[in-house]
């Protein structure tokens, strides 16, 4: 049967409980957005590096150099990451927008709900994109709090705007309402301007619009009390944190005076990108700081390769170019099935049980943060769904370099129709149905091209993808024949899957998140007026005061 299913065959007959006696670990899943393969200085050798403390969590834990964001764009790779399913499985195919009335569909189970269900406090902070409606909201979903932006960082106007090509510009008090606004979205990847961007805690909106240049400080300041507050209760936790870091616009904050802090490479200086590189490293650092000698795994990750169209505010790809189709037009980043856009650098953490300095170049997904961590806590997930996530816990714990045997990539926006699985890997060897580029740095964008039969790489001495093999030659027709029974399985094997959710797509103006419609772009507060934040220091009954 599918590799794939692997996890779903074992839940059928009962996976394993730990016994009450047991001290169950606490999870803190570190989720960036639109971070480059390249950004870990650990995957860059000698040359420099903007992330010490992820580094330095390398050294003492294991790095996964194989890594596969589920989806090569926000919502689908999160909804995969979450349920442990494809998105054809999950109906989570594209972005959720400002007024999508839905979200991940209702019948999917969370990770965080079946780990509340267990007995784990539960707690995200930072960026969602899941749905912003009632029961969509992180807090219906099995997070008991929740701190942080509903959508992508770039999807509403602020008073002072980041760093972002074009220019975000400012709410302008005078030129829209919320009654009036039409939700035509953003205009040549700009920011969105027709609604100030919300701060959403718990249920509620507490901000609009919020205070990019703050937000860093506000997301580590929760993330540090909750992880107080569960370890005042006794109680195991699962922390996750979904960065703004490092979509545009980016704010970093000015940087402290340098001190030392481990006998690394030197900082490299790229300006604002690594700037708020720095700044992500710093809060990943504070969390590891905060959980030291609490039995805690820190799984950092990402949601999708860098935004290559934000030019010196995207990140690096690494040796992961996607050459075939740059030589062509086009980028090979987020929004493609090219490895740049969904390689992503990976750290697990766990002192005492991940072997230090180790690295794996198992093939693993996303996906497989589900069934693991499910694993590793004693739990049982549903078992009237299918999965396609693995238990990776042979690999983070005893060296094993054995991940799934074919992984499929989604269609994320540069080609094809969203969430179609029209790119197959099979061991060192990547197959294309369908290739495309999203628009480049230089505006350039690759046109979408069916392949039948498809295009075969060989990733070993090729990440570059640059050339595929030939089809008349004996490697290719067996790699051929693997990729089309393999992905004939998998397509076959969801067409029949009884558990498959559809998701709400549809979008309405009433649906943008709103806290005084009367009010220019939605504002709870009037330009220039102090952050109504306050400090954050203890969670009592769901909120944080």
């Amino acid at each position: 049967m599918l590799c794939g299913l692997l996890f779903h065959t074992l839940s059928r007959h009962g996976v394993r409980v730990e016994k009450p006696s047991q001290r169950r670990p606490n999870f803190i899943i570190v989720l960036a957005d639109d971070i480059g393969w390249g950004d870990l200085g650990a995957n860059q050798g000698d040359n420099g590096s903007n992330t010490p403390h992820l580094d330095h969590m390398a050294q003492q834990g294991i790095r996964l150099t194989d890594f596969h964001s589920p989806a090569s764009t926000c919502s689908p790779s999160r909804a995969s990451l979450l349920t442990g399913r494809y998105g054809l499985r999950t109906g989570v195919t594209r972005n959720f927008a400002v007024g999508s009335m839905g979200g991940l569909p209702l019948a999917e189970t969370s990770l965080a709900q079946l780990l509340q269900g267990a007995g784990y406090h539960t707690a995200a902070v930072g960026k969602w994109h899941l749905g912003h409606r009632g029961p969509y909201l992180p807090t219906n979903r099995g997070f008991k709090y929740y701190l942080g932006i509903p959508y992508s960082n770039d999807m509403g106007c602020t008073d002072e705007p980041g760093y972002d090509l074009p220019k975000c510009p400012s709410c302008d008090p005078g030129t829209h309402t919320h009654r009036s606004l039409q939700l035509i979205g953003r205009r040549g990847g700009g920011c969105s301007t027709n609604v100030a961007l919300p701060l959403f805690e718990n249920d509620s909106i507490v901000e609009q619009p919020l205070d990019l240049w703050g937000l860093t400080q506000r997301y580590t300041d929760a993330a540090l009390s909750v992880i107080r507050h569960a370890r005042e209760q006794g109680q195991p936790y699962l922390l996750y944190m979904a960065l703004a870091h490092m979509h545009v616009p980016l704010s970093p904050s000015p940087p402290p005076a340098p001190r030392p802090l481990h006998p690394v490479r030197p900082p490299v200086d790229d300006g604002i990108y690594a700037a708020s590189l720095r700044e992500m490293d710093g809060l990943v650092g504070a969390l590891k700081s905060a959980s030291e000698g609490t039995n805690t795994l820190i799984w950092f990750t990402g949601d999708n390769g860098p935004w290559e169209q934000k030019c010196q505010y995207a990140g690096s790809v690494g040796p992961f170019q996607g050459k075939w189709q740059t030589s062509r037009g086009g980028g090979s980043a987020k929004r493609t099935t090219w490895e740049g856009g969904h390689r992503v650098p990976t750290v697990a953490y766990w002192p005492g049980h991940v072997p230090a300095n180790s690295s794996s170049s198992a093939l693993l997904s996303g996906m497989d943060i589900f069934p693991t961590l499910l694993s590793l806590a004693g739990v049982s997930p549903p078992t009237d769904r299918r999965y396609d996530g693995i238990d990776a816990t042979d690999v983070l714990l005893h060296g094993a370099q054995t991940g799934h045997e074919f992984l499929l990539h989604p269609n994320s926006g540069a080609a094809g129709r969203y969430g179609d699985l029209q790119s197959v890997r099979i061991g060192n060897y990547k197959a294309f149905y369908i290739t495309g580029g999203a628009e480049a740095c230089d505006g350039r964008t690759g046109r979408p091209v069916l392949h039948d039969p498809p295009l075969i790489f060989n990733l070993r001495g090729g990440e570059a993808e640059d050339t595929a093999l030939e089809e008349g030659t004996q490697e290719y027709q067996e790699v051929l024949e693997q990729v089309t029974r393999k992905r004939e399985e998998l397509l076959w094997d969801i067409a029949n899957d009884q558990s498959v959710s559809t998701a709400d797509y549809t979008t309405n103006q009433s649906a943008a998140p709103c806290c005084e419609p009367q009010h220019e772009a939605c504002r709870c507060r009037p330009p220039g007026s102090a952050s109504t934040h306050t400090h954050v220091s203890l969670i009592r009954n769901n909120t944080i005061t």
